[in-house]
């Protein structure tokens, strides 16, 4: 696509960068895979063939209208696709909610707490927001650790709050903010 400005992010093992349409069977392949959609809100399952296009075909518009940022996770040794990270933002609010998956190969890794680190900083001081929320489902642990490990607070839990894949899933909400907020010196 080549997205004006785009924020290229990197870390020790990972580049955050733009997505291609030329990732989408890759996309396909690892949030296809079950244990990734259950652990998802918006991924759709089974992942159908022509999802993963229209999907990474959704981002120029919401990113040139300043409403999300979507990253492709990918190790930095090889270039190799391995999730997703995104902010959907708030610019009146300066606000935005970070959402993630991770192919099922690479969990267990660090590789997105690691993710996520580096979008918060981004996110916090480069974009200019305020606070960073993100949310898990209550049978999700391991997401809530990678929140806790990034530096994020835990706000609240929502009690069945969602109907997803033939259940209501309470809905646990973290949040941080940015150094500056008189909120961070009180938290």
């Amino acid at each position: 696509m080549n997205l004006p400005d785009f924020p290229q992010l990197e870390t020790n093992r990972l580049l955050l960068r733009e997505f291609a349409l030329s990732d989408a069977a890759d996309v396909q392949l690892l949030a296809g895979h079950y244990e990734v959609a259950i652990n998802t809100l918006a991924m759709p399952h089974p992942y159908l063939d022509g999802m993963a296009e229209a999907w990474i075909n959704s981002h120029e518009v919401e990113y040139l209208a300043g409403t999300s940022v979507i990253w492709a996770i990918c190790l930095r040794s090889s270039g190799q696709l391995i999730g997703a990270i995104g902010l959907t933002i708030q610019r009146k609010y300066r606000l935005a909610e970070l959402g993630y998956w991770i192919g099922r190969p690479f969990w267990g890794k660090g590789f997105c707490t690691e993710a996520v680190e580096v979008v918060l900083n981004y996110a916090l001081h480069s974009a200019g927001l305020h606070k960073v929320t993100a949310n898990h489902f209550a049978d999700n642990p391991a997401s809530g650790r990678v929140m806790q490990k990034a530096g994020m607070k835990y706000e609240a839990t929502l009690k069945a709050h969602l109907w997803h894949f033939g259940d209501y899933k309470d809905l646990v909400y973290y949040g941080v903010f940015s150094q500056g907020s008189a909120v961070s010196k009180n938290t």
